[in-house]
């Protein structure tokens, strides 16, 4: 009798989601900055900045509901690109409706890319553990 594959769910995946919203939050707010000093494009306003935490958010929260699902497989393969396509192409629409929604028809920001990427990153956090060899 063959078992169901074991995940692996790392210890207060919360606070790890948490941390790499907060994390990359931080760094697309010293992005929008450093383009203000360099390149002259406008300050971002703190309602930008709130666009963009609730974007890395909802993109997270995206991607560790689809690793509940389809944990992220033990091996790279064709099954980790398939996995990314299926995240990836459905992300981006959802993160076109989630910039609509914050910005409306007259965006500042990619907030759709923002939300793809931080779905994908989010997605990592699961992970199918590889089936014991047999003797």
């Amino acid at each position: 009798m063959k078992r169901p594959n074991e995940v692996y769910i790392p210890p207060q995946l919360g606070v790890r989601a948490l941390r790499l919203v907060l994390g990359m939050s931080l760094v697309l707010f010293l992005f929008y900055l450093a383009g203000h000093y360099a390149a002259g494009l406008p300050f971002p306003a703190p309602d930008q900045l709130l666009d963009i935490l609730v974007t890395v958010g909802l993109g997270v929260g995206l991607g560790v509901a689809f690793s509940w699902v389809w944990p992220l497989g033990p091996r790279p393969g064709v099954e980790r690109l398939v996995r990314t396509l299926l995240l990836a192409i459905p992300a981006v629409g959802l993160g076109i409706g989630v910039q609509l929604l914050l910005q409306g028809r007259a965006p500042t920001q990619a907030l759709y890319l923002i939300f793809a990427v931080a779905a994908w990153l989010g997605s990592g956090f699961i992970v199918r553990l590889p089936e014991p060899k047999e003797k």
